[in-house]
């Protein structure tokens, strides 16, 4: 096996899991959908064994599935893994917002206001969802907590590959963003209570929109 296949950063494995990864949770690769080792091995110009290790990768977070029959696929969101997923942003996050606020520091707060600005500027769904995924991640960081943000950022991800477009769809641009400055404004007067309920109160009516929106659409199980 050579170096640029050994599984490390760079490596072949490691840039194909990386691609793919990004391909799933921005909807390119949907649920369900094939992910073939031979055609993956031609496309990217490499042998099956990095591909083999890319998807074995991919399984372990989730995004994989194997069937009987058909190989590797893009796992599947039902509704209910996604309202589950919001149940533990809630736990998660509402836990790393009361650690990160005593910490946060003039730089944090010109971060976290630089991406609500950017995101009351952008129009478009997928910017909006990126900008979202920022803004909580902002919050966040400076509780210094690496693997409890690893895990937040993992389920956010994951979350969004079924809300991103129903809860855009159904709670709009200015609610989310009157929201999020709301908690901003909490965070910043050191109203460590406050931004917590503010934080728990935000991530539910998300919940609450995408049961509704799935509901009119007739999606989801």
């Amino acid at each position: 096996m050579t170096d640029m296949e050994d599984g490390g950063a760079g490596s072949a494995p490691h840039r194909l899991y990386a691609e793919l990864r990004d391909r799933i949770l921005d909807g390119t690769l949907a649920g369900g959908m094939p992910l073939r080792q031979e055609e993956l091995a031609a496309r990217h110009g490499v042998s099956r064994s990095p591909v083999r290790e890319a998807l074995r990768r991919l399984e372990a977070d989730g995004l994989v599935t194997y069937q009987a029959n058909r190989g590797a696929v893009v796992s599947q969101v039902s509704l209910a893994d996604a309202l589950e997923m919001l149940d533990i942003r809630i736990a998660l996050e509402c836990r790393a917002l009361r650690l990160a606020v005593p910490a946060m520091t003039d730089p944090d707060f010109a971060r976290i206001e630089a991406v609500l600005d950017a995101y009351g500027a952008a129009t478009d769904v997928a910017e909006l969802a990126r900008l979202n995924r920022d803004f909580h991640l902002a919050l966040y960081a400076p509780a210094d907590r690496p693997r409890l943000l690893a895990l937040i950022q993992d389920n956010i991800d994951n979350a969004h590959r079924f809300a991103r477009v129903q809860v855009s769809n159904a709670t709009g641009r200015d609610r989310p963003h009157r929201e999020h400055r709301d908690i901003f404004r909490a965070c910043r007067a050191g109203d460590i209570d406050a931004a917590v309920q503010l934080l728990d109160a935000h991530i539910a009516y998300s919940q609450k929109a995408l049961v509704a929106t799935v509901r009119r659409g007739g999606h989801g199980s």
